[in-house]
């Protein structure tokens, strides 16, 4: 019972250490977000299907908040890296050392597919969105008014799961690799996921046919990646799991 208790408070200890140190990255992140927010809001808010769109800020403190979301968000981006090799570090004791070098590739694989998975949304999906929407509205005879606050939550809300989206191969890899999940499983909850894409869609998205193929097909096709990313996954932990047992039989 009091190595229980010892265990679970160095455990706790070794924790809290590494939310600490991402949360002095994040702080030291907010202030390179103060000088490259202003930029990045200009270049959004100037955006080429922004052409001849004029905005407007309905409340005093519209700009301010908008301002300030976005510092938040370019620190989370920056330590992100940091905030997986801390997650990485916490697990890392547990895993095998094949395991340990593996998982630690995942780090810049999963910058480099949230950023994609941005890029993709941001330059892609949003463009299309607004163009169909204001198309609605010119054939509506409604005179589109867009106030700044509601097109940068839009952008928010659309940039942002993409990102986060994008990471589900990685995820599914690292899982698989835990012998948390199993490509079976996939394979046979492959229609339900299928499903809760087409809503997240439609969530995210109007109601067109062709602006709920532009986000669900990627999400279907990263699924399947998934899939298969998750079979090579499972054969690393089954003959991990193997090598254990021959380990203990010795």
């Amino acid at each position: 019972m009091v190595d229980e208790e010892r265990d679970f408070t160095e455990h706790f200890d070794e924790l809290r250490k590494r939310i600490l140190i991402a949360m002095y990255f994040f702080v030291a992140a907010l202030f390179i977000g103060f000088f490259l927010s202003k930029p990045l809001i200009n270049q959004m808010q100037n955006a080429p299907w922004t052409e001849n769109i004029q905005m407007h800020a309905f409340q005093v403190t519209d700009p301010l908040k908008i301002y300030l979301v976005v510092i938040i968000i370019i620190a989370f981006i920056i330590i992100l890296p940091v905030i997986l090799y801390q997650l990485w570090a916490f697990i890392a004791p547990g895993l095998y050392e094949k395991e340990r070098k593996v998982t630690l590739l995942y780090i810049p694989i999963a910058m480099v597919l949230m950023l994609i998975g941005m890029a993709f949304s941001y330059f892609i999906v949003v463009p299309y969105i607004i163009q169909f929407t204001f198309e609605l509205s010119l054939e509506m005879g409604i005179e589109t008014t867009i106030g700044i606050n509601e097109y940068f939550g839009f952008l928010f809300r659309t940039v942002l799961p993409f990102g986060v989206i994008f990471q589900l191969p990685v995820v599914v890899l690292f899982l698989t690799q835990l012998g948390i999940i199993t490509p079976m499983f996939l394979k046979q909850n492959r229609k339900y996921a299928y499903f809760i894409m087409f809503v997240l869609a439609a969530f995210i998205a109007p109601p067109d046919f062709m602006t709920h193929l532009l986000l669900t097909v990627p999400m279907i096709i990263l699924y399947e990646i998934s899939i298969y990313v998750s079979k090579v996954g499972y054969r690393r932990y089954l003959k991990a799991e193997q090598q254990l047992l021959e380990d203990e039989l010795k």
